[in-house]
């Protein structure tokens, strides 16, 4: 398909008839000052994205949770002027550590990642589920922006930036060791800095409690081995995601606890910094619909209303981003609307948006992608580190050229680091792409298609054979356990071109269909029920794989991929 020129908009002809009517110095400031008004309405609709499956802002001064159906896990905001960053886990995906931007907590957007590539580098070239980037805390000092992350299995890391948008510096480590998880700083008033963590138990080979250690005065190294000032497992198992802040005199940790998926969320107060710490539950479900609502962040606005950024475990659809309104009441924090007076609120699922002095256009994390741009939309990320011979986007004819690639020793797809895949958007959706299938004559059993990932897989696409190529339906259950593909051939395909669809309804039931001519789509085998991978959600993408290895490949150039409403 052939990409449309874009026209002259409406404001450059009127710059055109008013050159007719005014030769002189006010025509030239007037030309520049309207080219540089359709220059930043330009800019700001290309940077704007809006979904067509989940829409949160209902256009009417309300907003509805969750604010992001997408897997946005162990989610951090601060805000910095008129502006709010937020930041995620990413695992082993990569780019990881998403920076996401809004400018009034409802309407989010992402502007790119602090993450391009995992160290260590060698261990990230192949896909490491479950491992990488787990609950990072971003912060805004002295001019810069810093993240800092954890690696369960090699310690705490930090980054830096001066724009959230990047570019960001290379991974600091900040403290070596297995199971150091979720750091969070915190700049104190006279100018000592420290850093609150946990211990995952997978690795320390302990949990549930947390620990304040001094920082360096440039917050690079940890400079001893810190104080417990928490233990939760009388109370409150599994403790961890804290969160550092200072208010009123009193130190507090914010922190998760009871596990993802049926937890909640209690506030440490103390007015020493190593404790002893008064506890309080300030968030539970209650009698919402909303499990495990807790590990987030406080913001304020600039007009002084507080809130609270927090995930709900929504299974296959992942960790997605809720938003409460949030009070201090005797010095504590209250989360969601606290309907019985005892301190703890329940989450809201409609509630008025943040006031932050303006209103601000609706606008959703990117999802369709017609690849027309020299990069990857910001969406999509690999299961490892990337090798520059993957994909290409400044291919002449508007499309992703994905070159197949082999890696040894896999035993399906789960193990293959070339996989380009991005969220699950919303409940329900469609995913459409078109793809041209350019195998490598003097290889066989080239592969490409769309996917849906996690522990089991389905896919719908193309192989090469000695005889031609073949359009088909796989499956794969229990790959992260090794187990072989199955596929099942449909036909020889009449054509090189395909348009491969899956459609996702509610509980993650997907049924793929193909075409031939972009119209007309067939189903193909039974729906397949989507599952989670290691500590992230189902996700939909691409790939172009390979058996054997040669001195050059075949390559599947996509179109365009694009997010759509069942039909």
């Amino acid at each position: 398909m052939k990409k449309q020129k874009a026209t002259p908009s409406k404001p450059y002809l009127a710059i055109g008839c008013l050159k007719n009517k005014f030769q002189n110095n006010m025509y030239k400031k007037l030309c520049l000052l309207l080219f540089w008004a359709v220059g930043s309405l330009q800019a700001i609709s290309q940077s704007l994205s809006v979904s067509k499956v989940w829409m949160v802002d209902n256009g009417n001064g309300t907003y509805k949770n969750p604010i992001i159906h997408a897997d946005y896990s162990d989610p951090d905001a601060i805000r910095v002027g008129d502006d709010f960053y937020l930041v995620a886990s990413s695992f082993e995906d990569i780019p990881g550590l998403p920076i996401l931007h809004s400018k009034d907590l409802v309407n989010w957007t992402i502007i790119g990642h602090a993450l391009l590539k995992q160290p260590p580098y060698n261990v990230f070239s192949k896909p490491q589920h479950g491992g990488g980037v787990w609950a990072p805390s971003i912060r805004f000092h002295n001019g810069e922006f810093y993240i800092y992350y954890p690696d369960p299995d090699f310690g705490i890391y930090l980054v830096k930036a001066k724009n959230p948008a990047g570019p960001w510096s290379l991974p600091v480590m900040v403290e070596a060791g297995k199971g150091l998880i979720d750091p969070c700083p915190l700049w104190d008033d006279d100018g000592k800095t420290y850093l609150v963590h946990a211990y995952a138990g997978s690795r320390a080979g302990i949990k549930s409690i947390l620990v304040v250690k001094r920082l360096s005065d440039d917050g690079t190294k940890v400079l001893d081995d810190g104080k417990l000032v928490f233990d939760g497992h009388e109370t409150d198992p599994t403790v961890e995601g804290p969160k550092f802040y200072k208010r009123n005199g009193y130190y507090y940790i914010f922190a998760p606890s009871g596990g993802v998926s049926t937890g909640w969320q209690i506030a440490l107060r103390s007015k020493n910094i190593y404790g002893p710490y008064e506890r309080k539950v300030v968030l539970a479900q209650g009698a919402s619909i909303t499990n495990g609502p807790h590990q987030g962040a406080w913001v304020t606005t600039q007009t002084g209303e507080d809130w609270f950024l927090h995930f709900q475990d929504k299974g296959l659809y992942g960790r997605i981003l809720h938003l409460q309104p949030m009070k201090w009441v005797n010095n504590w924090p209250v989360m969601g609307v606290d309907k019985d007076g005892d301190g703890i609120g329940e989450p809201v699922l409609v509630y008025k948006k943040p006031n932050v002095g303006k209103t601000y256009p609706i606008a959703t994390p990117a999802e369709s992608d017609e690849f027309n741009s020299n990069t990857l939309g910001l969406q999509w990320q690999w299961m490892a580190n990337p090798k520059a011979t993957w994909a290409f986007t400044n291919i002449s004819n508007g499309s992703l050229r994905l070159f197949s690639d082999k890696t040894d020793s896999i035993a399906n797809l789960w193990g293959a680091p070339n996989v380009l895949l991005q969220k699950f958007p919303a409940e329900e959706f469609m995913v459409t792409t078109k793809l041209t299938f350019n195998p490598n004559p003097k290889l066989e059993n080239e592969k490409t298609g769309l996917t849906i990932m996690g522990f089991s897989y389905a896919s719908i696409g193309l192989k090469s054979k000695n005889d031609g190529i073949y359009l088909l339906h796989t499956l794969c259950k229990d790959a992260d356990k090794g187990k072989p593909e199955k596929e099942i051939e449909i036909m020889k395909a009449p054509s090189a071109t395909v348009y491969c669809r899956v459609s996702v309804i509610k509980g993650g039931l997907c049924q793929f269909a193909y075409s031939f001519d972009g119209t007309n789509f067939t189903k193909v085998g039974d729906v397949f029920t989507a599952e989670v991978g290691r500590w992230i959600g189902a996700k939909v993408g691409i790939f172009c794989t390979r058996q054997t290895q040669i001195n050059d490949s075949g390559f599947a150039d996509f179109d365009w991929f694009r997010v759509a409403p069942i039909q």
